[in-house]
């Protein structure tokens, strides 16, 4: 839980910085490089985060891992804050916030579908358009299949759960048959 709530905070003073210099979105994309290299390569991130290591050899392999990637002033700070403060093991849940924030920033909502069967590309547009409107958001919908559904669909944005897939409605009325209720 600790770390969650750290990896929130230095994301929100990225995203704050970002908004004052107008550069929110191209730190996300820096972000999400940097830290989609250290999850991809995990012998770098054992090498940069294991305390085991030298505290000054694991910096200077940040470094020159930051003097080859192409990113700005702030990212290079950014990442070397992380490393001094021994946050640098973080990183992958600061990107995950920042992420989210950076949408929340632009309007955008992230929504998963789940169908049993698939769906057509007419459907689904509908389905992200009326999900649209129902929050007010731009919605990015990522659509998956699940055979187990029986039949219908289930849409989840953040906590908010629309189930109506046949599965659900059959355990329903199971549970109303159990308690003696009529369906």
């Amino acid at each position: 839980m600790k770390n969650l709530v750290i990896a929130r905070r230095y994301a929100r003073a990225l995203l704050l910085i970002g908004k004052e210099d107008g550069q929110a979105e191209s730190y996300r994309g820096e972000l999400d490089g940097v830290a989609g290299l250290i999850a991809r390569e995990k012998e770098l991130e054992q090498v940069i985060s294991n305390p085991l290591y030298d505290t000054a050899a694991r910096k200077k392999v940040l470094q020159a891992i930051i003097e080859k990637l192409d990113i700005s002033m702030v990212m290079k700070a950014f990442l070397l804050l992380l490393f001094d403060k021994g946050r640098i093991n973080f990183l992958i849940s600061i990107n995950d916030f920042y992420q989210k924030l950076a949408d929340e920033l632009k309007g955008i909502a992230r929504a998963s579908l789940v169908s049993a069967t698939e769906l057509s590309s007419e459907t689904v547009e509908k389905i992200r358009v009326a999900l649209s409107n129902k929050t007010g958001k731009d919605i990015v919908l990522e659509v998956e299949q699940d055979p187990g559904l029986i039949g219908g669909l289930v849409s989840r944005i953040g906590d908010l759960v629309l189930d109506g897939s046949i599965r659900t409605q059959l355990l329903n009325m199971r549970e109303s048959l159990k308690r003696g209720e009529s369906v």
